[in-house]
């Protein structure tokens, strides 16, 4: 381990993994590119690209937004960039951008709104919002900007992500009592729990060939989703079943907010923080 923060690249489900960049900087959220031949992170408020097999990273042109948090990603046809981002509106916004950059064109007319899934045929998004006091997870058709609220309440909503077939949305929740994983129809019906343990468990990722969720879990009593304490990388069969601890790590929020599988499922990316006290990753995303 080194005081570094990495991007990591790991094989699934061989476990082979490959550090793609290293930096004292703050890094968050890697995801690939529909082609699998780029991998998008931010860093500092910008957003950057680079090559998926390692290599030079390079700023993307984000117009304006200049306080982008680490919730985005491309769209599954590569027309779109989804950002989140607050220096117009001083809350996360969420904003489209030409997939090979340009001046962002906002999307979501109420603030806060956190980006965090593509519908697969590129048509919607789903994020987290605040509205009326309450978290909830929207829908916004990105051709017109309608917003509708599929589940929300007291406490917590976050993190959803659209299975591969577009029926069911995964997301995380405290709805139960305990932050646990969660599975609903697109129409926000058949809430049902997916996870029932004693961890605290965040951000589900369904792989682009349906078969596995892979998620963030940090130990019981965590509360929240911070950075920099000893977290699990899990998977689990998408039907539901016994989760499987793939990866150990100092990490937490920005490790994997973001879809992180390649299009082929083989592969996913996440970031792995340094031990470290020089506060590199002392910048908040939320």
């Amino acid at each position: 381990m080194t005081g570094l923060n990495e991007i990591v690249r790991r094989e699934y489900p061989s476990g082979r993994e490959r550090v793609l960049l290293a930096t004292d900087a703050l890094v968050e959220s890697p995801n690939f590119s529909p082609d699998g031949a780029n991998l998008y992170f931010n860093s500092r408020g910008s957003l950057f690209r680079m090559p998926a097999e390692g290599g030079r990273a390079e700023r993307v042109d984000t117009g304006f937004a200049k306080k982008l948090n680490n919730d985005h990603g491309i769209s599954p046809d590569g027309r779109y960039l989804a950002l989140s981002d607050s220096t117009q509106t001083g809350k996360s916004c969420i904003y489209l951008v030409d997939a090979g950059g340009g001046e962002p064109r906002r999307l979501t007319a109420e603030v806060p709104s956190w980006w965090h899934g593509w519908s697969p045929d590129s048509a919607a998004i789903a994020y987290t919002a605040v509205r009326g006091g309450e978290f909830c997870i929207c829908i916004c058709d990105i051709g017109h900007g309608r917003e509708t609220r599929m589940i929300g309440g007291p406490g917590h909503y976050d993190g959803p992500d659209f299975t591969p077939d577009g029926e069911w949305i995964w997301f995380n929740s405290d709805r139960g009592g305990s932050m646990q994983l969660w599975r609903m129809r697109i129409d926000g019906s058949a809430a049902r729990a997916m996870t029932a343990d004693e961890r605290v468990n965040w951000f589900p990722h369904p792989s682009p060939d349906g078969k596995t969720i892979l998620y963030l879990s940090y130990g019981p009593g965590v509360a929240g989703h911070p950075r920099d304490l000893d977290v699990e990388l899990r998977a689990m069969p998408a039907g539901g079943g016994k989760p499987e601890t793939l990866v150990a790590l100092f990490g937490g929020q920005g490790s994997i907010n973001v879809p992180p599988w390649s299009p082929d499922s083989a592969t996913f990316a996440y970031v792995r923080y340094g031990r470290t006290d020089s506060g590199a990753n002392s910048e908040e995303s939320r």
